[in-house]
């Protein structure tokens, strides 16, 4: 299962450099004019994941394979994206595709690079982007509504629900509110997914700071003596979740060694990297869990939905996997270290044979049974 995640936010904010940093070994462009990436930069990165490290171990396995993260570094938008300014219907696009939206804003001051609006004001900012995902949206609605009465003239029999699913929508973007507002089910997600609104995509703010700044919000970790409290409090306020990041400190630790990031961090006061708060939380919002599989061959990671059945899990691995289910052995993952894997824990009864009903827990070391 891939995620998929949109950096966005004005041009020079940092998504470029913060994008360098966060994929090893990515170049994209980074300069101080606006425009500097056209066309939007992939990178995949490896999810942190410190149980892979110690089931390799004790499986002796020959490889390690982390779940992934891809993300695209979409070219900055300018107030009028929506109606196409700023090459806006391009990048709309790419955000189009994303599963979330992670939106660098910039806090930092610095003469040296311009600010397309000639000052830091990251409220300002915020509603900036958030105006023209709504106005897209809100045009991208309008236009189905316009055709969907035909639907329902010929019998579509989902077209009275989408309607009364869109027209939710679209008060709610005619007031200024996200589509996300809506709390939409599964079910009406599903039916109105093909239109990809971006405002009903799970959101992150990623607050760029100077290193001054981000030793402020460590001192301060409540944010609410911290320099950047009035626009932490705005995200909060609006139910999106915040990120602060110093993209330089990224860009510092992505030339170290594992042992010396370790090393570093400590030194800042940092218990992990921006990369891995941002992973972490994208996964959180996004209601994704990991399980394990772990044997002489490699150990894995994988990512599915929180509340996926065993079945639902197989299937990412390979599709025979769910058809042919028979049943999933299960080890939590702290048995699985403290009886040194799987044939102790046989012997103690500690695999549980689990059936189509089993709701896989984030860690479970499993082997699936199939037959097709």
């Amino acid at each position: 299962m891939s995620l998929k995640i949109g950096i966005v936010g004005l041009p020079n904010v940092g998504k470029s450099t913060l994008f360098n940093a966060l994929v090893k070994g990515s170049q994209a462009a980074a300069a101080n004019y606006p425009f500097c990436t056209i066309e939007p930069n992939i990178g995949i990165v490896e999810v942190p994941d410190e149980r892979l490290a110690k089931l390799t171990e004790i499986s002796k396995s020959k490889k390690t394979v982390p779940a992934v993260v891809e993300f695209v570094d979409i070219a900055g938008l300018v107030a009028g994206a929506s109606k196409g300014e700023g090459l806006g219907n391009k990048f709309l696009a790419a955000i189009r595709e994303c599963d979330a939206i992670a939106q660098v804003v910039r806090f930092f001051e610095d003469s040296n690079i311009t600010h397309v609006a000639a000052e830091v004001n990251p409220e300002s900012d915020i509603k900036t982007i958030e105006t023209e995902l709504q106005l897209a949206d809100l045009a991208t609605v309008e236009k189905r509504l316009e055709t969907i009465e035909k639907d329902i003239r010929v019998g579509d029999k989902a077209a009275p629900k989408i309607k009364e699913i869109l027209t939710k929508i679209k008060g709610l973007l005619d007031a200024g509110e996200n589509a996300r507002v809506a709390n939409l089910s599964d079910d009406d997600a599903k039916l109105i997914k093909e239109l990809g609104l971006m405002t009903l995509k799970p959101m992150l703010y990623i607050a760029n700071c100077s290193e001054d700044q981000l030793s402020d919000v460590i001192a301060n970790p409540q944010m609410k003596q911290s320099k950047i409290a009035t626009a932490a409090s705005l995200a909060m306020t609006k139910g999106i979740d915040f990120i602060p990041i110093s993209a330089k400190i990224e860009s510092e630790l992505n030339e170290l060694d594992d042992t010396e990031k370790k090393e570093y961090l400590h030194e800042l006061g940092i218990e992990s990297s921006g990369l891995d708060k941002l992973i972490k939380k994208a996964y959180e919002i996004l209601g994704l869990i990991s399980y394990l599989t772990s044997g002489e061959q490699e150990t894995r990671a994988w990512t599915i939905k929180k509340g996926w059945t065993a079945p639902q899990a197989a299937g990412v691995i390979h599709g025979d996997f769910e058809r042919g289910f028979i049943a999933a052995e299960v080890i939590k993952y702290d048995d699985f270290v403290a009886n040194d894997g799987w044939t102790k824990c046989r012997e103690k009864g500690l695999i549980k044979t689990q059936g189509k009903e089993y709701i896989v827990a984030d860690g479970d070391v499993i082997l699936f049974r199939f037959n097709v």
